[in-house]
This record gives C-alpha cells, sequence and structure tokens, in this order.
C-alpha cells in the first residue's frame, strides 16, 4: 500500500503577517510615562547677592534621621503639616493679598508671593518620609488653589489643570485654560525650597 503524503501549509506569508501585527501594535500602544516630583533647577546665572528674605516668611521644616518632622522648631506630625503649611501660606500678614482667609498674624508670612517654604532633611532620612513630607507640603498649595479657583471658575484647580495636561484636549481648549491655570498658579505661587541634607 503506497504512503500518502500530508498536504503542506503554505506559510510563506506568515512573515509578513507577523511584521504588519508587529507595526500595528507599534503604532495603536500608548507608553505610560511616569510623572515623578514636579522641580525644575534654577538656571546657572552670575552669582549676584539673593533678595533678603524676611524671616517670617520663611515656614522652615527640618525631617530628622528618625524620620520625625521639626516644624518652625516644634514637633508636629505628618498629618498635622499640612494645615500648618496652608495656614502659613494663607495669612496675609501685610494685608496685600485680595483672595487670602489668613489670620493676618504680623509674625507669620506677609502674603503668598512672599512665603517660601523650606525643607531641610537629614541624610538618612527614609525615602518613604522624605516623599510623605513633599506630598503634604505640595497638597497644602493645591488646597488654596482649589479654594480660590472653585470660588472665581467653579471648577477646582486640579479638574482645570487636568484637563489642560491632558494630551486630548483640543488646542482650542488648552487655549483657553492656560491663562486660567496661570492665574491661579500666580495667586499661590509654589516656592518650595530645599536645602543641603544634614550629614552626619
Amino acid at each position: 500500500m503506497a504512503k500518502r503524503s500530508a498536504p503542506e501549509v503554505n506559510a510563506g506569508s506568515m512573515a509578513d503577517i507577523a511584521f504588519l501585527l508587529l507595526i500595528f501594535f507599534l503604532v495603536t500602544t500608548t507608553i505610560e510615562t511616569d510623572r515623578g516630583i514636579n522641580r525644575k533647577l534654577p538656571p546657572i546665572e552670575e552669582q549676584n547677592d539673593p533678595p533678603p528674605i524676611k524671616e517670617k516668611n520663611i515656614f522652615m521644616v527640618m525631617v530628622n534621621r528618625n524620620n520625625q518632622l521639626l516644624v518652625e522648631d516644634q514637633l508636629m506630625e505628618l498629618q498635622d503639616l499640612r494645615a500648618a503649611a496652608v495656614k502659613f501660606l494663607d495669612n496675609n500678614g501685610d494685608g496685600s493679598c485680595a483672595h487670602c482667609k489668613g489670620e493676618k498674624n504680623p509674625d507669620s508670612s506677609d502674603n503668598p508671593e512672599k512665603a517660601v517654604i523650606s525643607l531641610q532633611n537629614d541624610s538618612e532620612t527614609s525615602y518613604k518620609t522624605y516623599i510623605a513630607v513633599q506630598n503634604e507640603l505640595v497638597a497644602a498649595y493645591y488646597e488654596l488653589r482649589d479654594k480660590v479657583c472653585l470660588q472665581k471658575y467653579n471648577k477646582t484647580y486640579r479638574e482645570l489643570e487636568a484637563r489642560y495636561d491632558d494630551p486630548k484636549t483640543k488646542e482650542a481648549e488648552r487655549l483657553r485654560l492656560e491663562p486660567l491655570v496661570k492665574e491661579i498658579q500666580a495667586m499661590y505661587p509654589q516656592k518650595l525650597s530645599e536645602a543641603e541634607p544634614k550629614r552626619n
């Protein structure tokens, strides 16, 4: 009895199909990018004497090697840091801020434009604590921006910023949102200074 040969499958176009699928997935896949902490290094400039800053306009936050917070020379828990930063930024000590709702304490910051938050860590501070402190300080700015934005535009600043940063937002809408976002940022400018970590 004669042996039958199995019919062959024509695989000549398999490489073409695989190549087309590869191109399809490369074109249609979106790659998520990590956003990290939003910090800009200052540009290199000639050394000029920095403008004097009154001590009352500096909010000192220190984190020691045991991950304890020292805020304005007082021990503080992490959950109280945001409220203390909001109180400092919104103080309006000189009465020049029309949108501030603070206590107008003459011993605290004059206005949000002059207020600076200074953060210093120990070289042995844990990364988790460092990020948690950063989050609370940045959240204080966002809380104040949200309040003033709700009053002016009936939307939170986070909503405006999210729509402005969304790549799906049309260019015309982005151009409409840009001055609103910049206006709110100017009302509470984020001035967060990091001092050199302490070495043991």
